[in-house]
């Protein structure tokens, strides 16, 4: 098939039914080269028909923007509560668990009621305000600079306290998930400093709805291999999930 309006009609025809498509996958089945399929992708892209990712295209833009908190709360909130409350389960054999900034981390904070005592770890003022009085938990608050849009702190002064911390459990919330960008959040700054927060814990658990899977923001965090769990929804297609376990992850859906 060499014909340029056949493969754009099959190109596209492939992204209405399966929202991405490989172009190892269309390179195979159209009979032409990787080179032909990029610069058709490059083309529907062009006529804002789809977004390239690395590796092929989708009907989802791949790039989180830096929304502020109290707007991202409202977004996909039931989904957000499921799968804090399946994190749960995870902190039964841990005196000490870390809590990154973020909307779905929040709400496992306010689902969280230990039986015994807990030290939290957080660089979110959300997170420590929520825990401050709470029965079982001692709240460890990073210090730094604190950004308006997450309401989490970052810089220096926190990466200098994570340098003396050993920690059982980091439940992270991420603003892009990518089979192969691996997780990412729109601001560097605090990408750097889930880095190293990711550098002082024994396991790391992803908690993510559906909508982040596919997308990238503009500061790696880590790749897949680095992340032991990932907790999400029902919405997650089961190719993304076997994509995502290819690499040793866990996927848990919330229910």
């Amino acid at each position: 098939m060499k014909n340029i309006v056949d493969r754009h009609q099959l190109i596209l025809k492939k992204l209405k039914e399966d929202g991405r498509v490989s172009i190892n996958e269309l390179s195979e089945i159209m009979e032409v080269s990787g080179v032909t399929i990029r610069k058709d992708l490059k083309l529907l892209e062009d006529k804002n028909l789809l977004f390239r990712t690395r590796g092929g295209g989708s009907l989802d833009n791949p790039y989180a923007n830096d929304r502020p908190i109290v707007e991202k709360e409202f977004i996909n909130s039931g989904e957000k509560q499921r799968i804090a409350k399946a994190a749960l389960h995870l902190i039964e054999n841990t005196d000490s668990i870390m809590i990154g900034s973020g909307t779905t981390v929040y709400e496992l904070a306010k689902c969280l009621y230990p039986a015994k005592s807990l030290t939290v770890i957080t660089p979110a003022l959300k997170v420590a305000l929520e825990l401050c009085n709470r029965p079982n938990v001692e709240v460890l608050q990073l210090g730094g600079l604190i950004r308006a849009n997450s309401s989490s702190v970052a810089g220096n002064h926190a990466l200098r306290v994570l340098e003396e911390i050993s920690c059982g459990v980091l439940f992270i919330g991420v603003d892009g998930i990518d089979a192969d960008f691996g997780l990412s959040i729109s601001n560097l700054s605090e990408s750097t400093l889930n880095q190293k927060m990711i550098e002082t814990v024994q396991k790391v658990v992803v908690l993510a709805d559906s909508s982040k899977f596919g997308k990238r923001g503009l500061g790696k965090i880590c790749n897949l291999d680095q992340v032991t769990y990932i907790i999400t929804d029902q919405k997650l297609s089961a190719s993304y999930i076997k994509a995502i376990e290819e690499h040793g992850v866990k996927v848990i859906i919330a229910k």
